[in-house]
């Protein structure tokens, strides 16, 4: 049978340097996201603050008392039906404060559902090689990628700071990938509601 509610989307945010400008990229697909209909929650890694990851939510034992935002974040991150990865790359590589956050969560969590990219970077190449880094990571997870990606070349001159867009270029290409997530998103969790999912 066809669930016919609104898809729960987790946005992760994938940078804590100083001066960062992912914070307006997020921004904007959060908006792009609620306005076609989506119930978006955004992982901030220098807001939420998980350290360098020791102990990963399912180390935890039965009867083991976990910490309340991981408990939270492990919830929403099952409870989802897809996830929007918001990523620059620092060394030409997947940030480690992204890899950091969605490492506290086992496959398990993320399994048969999909996931899409959006990169960004201050030069012409828009974040495309850690994008091409973060279809692996993604992969191993059990959240594919669809096969778009919106990457954002010189993007302190396509967002402003308060994550509005300036190069006409940006709704349309934040459209088109949210569109493909969304398909992918409703076809999976049509699938897992009818079938289940493997043992």
């Amino acid at each position: 049978m066809a669930s016919k509610g609104p898809l729960k989307i987790v946005v992760f945010l994938g940078t804590v340097r100083e001066g960062r400008v992912g914070l307006r990229v997020a921004k904007f697909m959060m908006k792009q996201l609620t306005e076609t209909g989506h119930e978006a929650i955004l992982f901030d890694p220098k807001e939420m603050a998980l350290p360098l990851l020791e102990k990963p939510s399912f180390f935890y034992r039965e009867g083991e008392e976990k910490p309340a935002l991981l408990k939270t974040m492990e919830q929403q991150v099952r409870e989802a039906d897809g996830y929007l990865i918001v990523s620059g790359e620092y060394n030409h590589s997947i940030p480690p404060a992204l890899s950091n956050m969605m490492d506290y969560f086992g496959g398990s969590c993320y399994a048969y559902k999909p996931s899409a990219i959006c990169c960004y970077s201050p030069s012409i190449f828009g974040g495309m090689r850690a994008a091409m880094q973060l279809r692996c990571m993604l992969g191993e997870l059990g959240c594919l990628s669809v096969s778009n990606i919106f990457g954002i070349p010189k993007v302190h001159e396509a967002i402003a700071e308060n994550g509005e867009p300036i190069d006409r270029h940006m709704e349309p290409g934040a459209r088109k990938l949210i569109t493909q997530l969304d398909w992918h998103a409703h076809a999976m969790r049509n699938h897992r509601l009818a079938e289940g999912i493997p043992k």
